[in-house]
C-alpha cells in the first residue's frame, strides 16, 4: 500500500512540474528530462519550501520569500558570490562614510532602471524607507531601521515629520544616510531585502504607502529593479521570473529565468529531484540524509548556515508566563540526541542562542539537565506534571519539524510528566498564528541577516515585530540601544553577551540546534558556492550540461 501511494505521488509531482513547463510534455520531453531541457534553455528549477506569503519586501519575513525577492530587486549593495563578509556594488556604484562610520553617502548608477523602464533615483530609496517606518503600515522589520537617526522616534510616533529622519536624496543619484552612532557593519545590513528600493509611482497607484493589502505585487502590476522580473505566480504551483531587459547589468546575467516551486513536503520534493524535475532540492528528508551521505555524496550538500533552530514560548499564556516553567521545558530537551540521531546533517546542539562566531562567545549557556528541570516544574506548582495543562506545539508543514516535535514531546513526558499536542499549520497560517501570539509553544528558527551577533539579538526587543513571544525586558532594550551606538568591537561584544545572558536566564525561547543547510543540487548548476548566509547573486549563477 505504501509503495503504491509513493508511486502515485511521484507521478503527480512529475505532471505538475511538467505542466508548468508548457511544451515540454510533447515528444521532446520523452527523450530529455525537464532538468536537461531547462539547463539548455538556462532556466533554473528551484525547490523553495513553502508557498511564499508574498513578494512585498516590507511585509514578508521568511526565507522562501527572501529567495524570490533577491531575484526581483537589488539594493545599494549586493552579495558576493562566495564571500559572506564581502559586499559588491549594486545600485550604488560606490560609497563613502565619515570617519566614525555614522554618515554614509552612496552614489547611484545613472543607468539603473526599473523593470518598466523608469529611471531609478535616490528618492525611491527614501520613499521605501519612509514606508517601512510609517507607524500605520505595521512592518515587522521596522526596528531594523532604528540605527538611522530619528527613525525610531518617527516609527513610534514621537515625531511626525519624516524629513527629520536622516535619509536624504542629495540629488537624483546621491543618497545619504545618517546613523545614531558608529556602525561598521552597515554595508552588510544593506544587503537585506528590507532595504531594497520600491517604485513609488506603482505603490501610490495601488493605494499608497500605508496600504498593506496593495495589489502592486501582482504579476501584471509588479515593478522591480533586479536582474529578473516577475513573469507569473500560480498559487501552490509555481512562481516564475524571467531575465529583465532593463536591468543595468543585464549582460552579466547568465540565466534566462528561474522557476520557484513551493513544495512543502520534503519527501515530495526529493522525489521530484530524483525524477529529474528540479535542479535544487531545498531540504533533504531526515530519513534520507544518511543514504545521500554514504551512497551519493556528490549530490548532497551540508553547508554551515547562520541560523538557530529554537522553540518560542508564548509568555502571555499561563503557565508559560512563569520563568521556572520555561526553564524546566528548556532544560529537559536533550539537544545532543536530536542532532546525533535525528537531524544527521552536522548540526550542533545549541546551548546558547546566538550562532557561534570566531570572535564571539556566550557568557551563559543552558544544558540538558532533567533533574533540575523536574525540581523547577515542581516548584512552579506541577510536581511530576500534576495539574499541568495540555499545551500545544505549533509547527509548520514539514516532516522534519514533526519528527523533532515528536521527540521533544516524549522528552517532556519522560522528564516532567507533562503531555503536549502537536499542531501542524500551512506556512502562511503558521506565520499568522505566531505573529499574533495564537499559540502556546512554536517551532521557530532565525537566520541572521548579516554576520554579527546583533542580527540574532535585535529581534527580541520589546517592540520588535519579530519578537513574537510577548516577552519584554527593559534592561535588554537598553543594552540593545547601547550596542547600536557603540563602535568599539570589544565593547559591543561585551554588551551583546549581557543581552544573551538575560535572554538565557528568562528563556522566552528554548534553543535547540545551530543549523546546517542540507540540500540536493544538480551538477549542471554553476556558481552555487557554500555561503554561511545562503544568499547568492542569481545573476552570477549559471547552468552548464555536466
Amino acid at each position: 500500500m505504501g509503495l503504491v501511494r509513493s508511486n502515485r505521488l511521484k507521478r503527480f509531482v512529475a505532471l505538475a512540474i511538467l505542466t508548468s513547463f508548457g511544451g515540454l510534455v510533447g515528444s521532446y520531453a520523452k527523450s530529455k528530462s525537464p532538468v536537461d531541457r531547462a539547463t539548455e534553455e538556462k532556466i533554473l528549477l528551484l525547490g523553495n519550501g513553502s508557498e511564499p506569503k508574498g513578494t512585498d519586501p516590507h511585509l514578508v519575513t521568511g526565507v522562501p520569500e527572501s529567495n524570490i525577492l533577491n531575484s526581483l530587486f537589488e539594493g545599494l549593495v549586493n552579495y558576493h558570490p562566495s564571500k559572506d563578509a564581502t559586499v559588491i556594488p549594486g545600485v550604488a556604484k560606490r560609497w563613502e562614510s565619515n570617519e566614525d562610520a555614522s554618515i554614509w553617502t552612496f552614489y547611484l548608477r545613472k543607468e539603473a532602471r526599473w523593470s518598466n523602464g523608469d529611471p531609478l533615483t535616490a528618492h525611491d530609496f527614501v520613499y521605501s524607507y519612509k514606508r517601512i517606518l510609517t507607524p500605520s503600515f505595521g512592518a515587522r522589520y521596522a526596528d531594523f531601521f532604528y540605527i538611522i537617526k530619528n527613525a525610531r522616534a518617527f516609527h513610534q510616533g514621537e515625531i511626525e515629520d519624516y524629513n527629520e529622519v536622516f535619509t536624504k536624496a542629495l540629488d537624483e543619484h546621491t543618497l545619504q544616510i545618517g546613523l545614531i552612532g558608529p556602525f561598521p557593519h552597515f554595508l552588510l545590513m544593506l544587503r537585506h531585502y528590507t532595504w531594497f528600493p520600491l517604485h513609488a509611482k506603482t505603490i501610490e497607484k495601488f493605494g499608497g504607502l500605508e496600504n498593506r493589502d496593495s495589489q502592486w505585487t501582482q504579476p501584471d502590476h509588479f515593478v522591480g529593479n533586479g536582474p529578473f522580473r516577475l513573469k507569473k505566480w500560480e498559487t501552490n504551483s509555481i512562481l516564475e521570473v524571467e531575465k529583465s531587459d532593463t536591468y543595468w547589468d543585464r549582460k552579466t546575467v547568465r540565466l534566462q529565468g528561474i522557476r520557484f516551486f513551493p513544495i512543502e513536503k520534503y519527501s515530495t520534493e526529493e522525489a521530484a529531484f530524483r525524477a529529474g524535475q528540479l535542479h535544487y532540492c531545498y531540504e533533504v528528508p531526515l530519513d534520507r540524509v544518511t543514504f545521500y551521505r554514504t551512497k551519493e555524496p556528490e549530490t548532497i550538500r551540508l553547508d554551515d548556515y547562520f541560523g538557530t533552530y529554537f522553540y518560542r514560548f508564548n509568555t502571555t499564556r499561563p503557565p508559560l508566563d512563569q520563568p521556572k516553567v520555561r526553564k524546566a521545558l528548556a532544560l529537559s530537551i536533550d539537544k545532543e540526541s536530536i542532532v546525533k540521531y535525528l537531524t544527521l546533517g552536522g548540526e550542533r546542539a545549541a546551548n546558547s542562542y546566538v550562532y557561534p562566531l570566531a570572535d564571539y562567545r556566550p557568557i551563559k549557556e543552558i544544558f540538558f539537565d532533567p533533574t533540575e528541570a523536574k525540581r523547577l516544574i515542581a516548584e512552579a506548582g506541577f510536581p511530576n506534571g500534576k495539574g499541568f495543562p495540555r499545551l500545544k506545539i505549533l509547527i509548520n508543514t514539514a516532516e522534519n519539524h514533526k519528527i523533532i516535535a515528536e521527540s521533544i514531546q516524549k522528552m517532556w513526558k519522560d522528564s516532567l510528566g507533562i503531555e503536549v499536542e502537536i499542531v501542524n499549520q500551512e506556512w502562511k497560517v503558521y506565520l499568522e498564528s505566531q505573529n499574533n501570539l495564537r499559540y502556546d509553544i512554536s517551532r521557530s528558527g532565525w537566520i541572521g541577516d548579516f554576520l554579527d551577533p546583533i542580527a540574532f539579538l535585535k529581534i527580541f526587543r520589546s517592540s520588535s515585530g519579530n519578537n513574537q513571544t510577548g516577552w519584554k525586558n527593559d534592561e535588554y532594550d537598553r543594552l540593545l540601544d547601547q550596542v547600536n551606538q557603540t563602535g568599539n568591537p570589544d565593547q559591543r561584544y561585551a554588551l551583546m553577551q549581557q543581552m544573551e545572558a538575560i535572554l538565557l536566564e528568562e528563556l522566552p525561547i528554548a534553543p535547540i540546534y545551530f543549523y546546517n543547510r542540507k540540500f540536493l543540487i544538480h551538477p549542471s548548476v554553476v556558481g552555487w558556492y557554500p555561503k554561511l548566509l545562503d544568499h547568492r547573486p542569481y545573476k552570477l549563477v549559471d547552468l552548464k550540461a555536466p
